[in-house]
């Protein structure tokens, strides 16, 4: 008898996660294992990150079965991200999970990490979007910048890519100019709380209006997907944000602040900051002290031009292609900036709109284990040669 249950596991980059979730909306269990030996190097190490994931996979998988209070015996089935990822970060999930299959004879369902992200609000906001189809989805994180157009049919969701960072995603430029800058690892955050105490330049970081080309890198995929549908409409609304990561650099070598930038970093790891994680008001209120006022101005900046062009670029494909909601997932979801002014444009329009919860905003197994969900009841099952796919597309 069917319990509803599904396991999900999650590694494709630098957390190693593990939840049971019920029928795709009930979430009672999502364990994650953060690998803060990264924050040495600024980045991710793909190595290093494989490596923390082995000795995370076990005890995150084996917690969050405890903290569901179910046995392998009441699970349905098992779900793994099977990409798009770190490749050696994505194996060590699979293998365990095939091991896991295997050991107790439950079905396995690969799952596009992406569409994990959309299920991340689709797990709570579903039932609002009952009457809303096509909706925009904007996935945005340090790894992906994608717009999509995701349909309902028949219980499951279909999706159709109409825009996407044609170079850095939005996340990694916010972790790059937060690097650049002497913050803390990850950057985002600390950008986001920073930018409020800033006032920002709005003509400082002018985006320009991205036009989709006849000829280049896309036109082979244009090609083959009007062969497909002579009646679909292939316009794009793809992005770049490699570009305002180089206008800040500029900017810092202009005003010659590369040496306050080295007298904040040491101020900060000195003052035990480093590590911290910009989660309350004494720890902002801390590094606010290391922090002059031109500093916060271009941080600020920076972040309205960021927010800026998700906003435009997500309504006008939302306009564009008559979407009836909007959904916003991935880690830079839960930007304050990004969430006021995605809410604002979406009341304007009178588009219902959603976000995830905080903690499911960045890379988690409940967002895998829901997204699993629809597969299962559909019998969309993997087989034995399942294998990471790091650039594996959502279309």
């Amino acid at each position: 008898m069917s319990t509803g249950l599904i396991l999900g596991i999650e590694s494709s980059c630098d957390e190693t996660s593990a939840a049971v979730v019920r029928a795709g909306r009930e979430v009672l269990s999502n364990v994650v294992a953060s690998q803060l030996v990264h924050s040495d190097y600024g980045g991710v190490v793909p190595e290093l990150a494989s490596r923390e994931h082995l000795r995370n996979i076990v005890p995150v998988v084996r917690e969050a079965l405890q903290r569901a209070g179910v046995a392998y015996a009441d699970i349905d089935a098992i779900a793994v991200t099977e990409g798009p990822g770190l490749a050696g970060a994505l194996l060590v999930g699979i293998t365990f999970a095939k091991a896991l299959a295997v050991g107790t004879a439950l079905p396995l369902i690969g799952v596009n990490h992406l569409e994990g992200h959309i299920h991340a609000v689709l797990m709570d906001a579903e039932e609002s979007f009952a009457d809303a189809s096509p909706l925009l989805a904007l996935v945005v994180s340090g790894g992906h910048t994608h717009l999509y157009l995701a349909s309902r049919s028949d219980g499951d969701w279909q999706y159709r890519n109409v825009g996407k960072t044609l170079d850095d995603a939005a996340g990694e430029a916010y972790d790059k100019v937060a690097k650049l800058l002497g913050l803390p690892y990850p950057g985002g955050p600390w950008m986001d709380a920073l930018a409020a105490h800033g006032s920002p330049d709005r003509d400082l970081f002018p985006f320009t209006q991205i036009k989709q080309k006849a000829t280049g890198h896309t036109a082979p995929k244009l090609k083959r997907e009007a062969a497909l549908d002579v009646g679909a409409d292939h316009t794009r609304f793809d992005l770049s944000f490699s570009g305002i990561k180089t206008a800040v650099r500029r900017y810092v070598e202009l005003h010659d602040m590369q040496a306050a930038i080295i007298a904040r970093t040491n101020a900060l790891r000195d003052a035990g900051l480093a590590t911290a994680k910009p989660s309350d008001a004494t720890t902002i209120a801390g590094a606010l002290a290391h922090f002059d006022q031109p500093t916060l101005n271009l941080i600020a900046s920076f972040q309205n031009a960021i927010v800026k062009n998700l906003v435009r670029s997500a309504f006008q494909a939302a306009e564009h292609f008559g979407a009836r909601g909007v959904v916003v997932s991935g880690g830079v979801s839960a930007n304050r900036d990004l969430r006021a002014r995605m809410s604002d444009f979406a009341a304007d329009r009178k588009l219902p709109i959603a976000f995830p919860a905080i903690a499911l905003s960045t890379d988690n197994a409940a967002m895998i284990a829901a997204a699993a969900w629809p597969k299962w009841l559909a019998r969309k099952f993997a087989d034995d040669t399942l294998e990471p796919t790091p650039q594996l597309r959502l279309v």
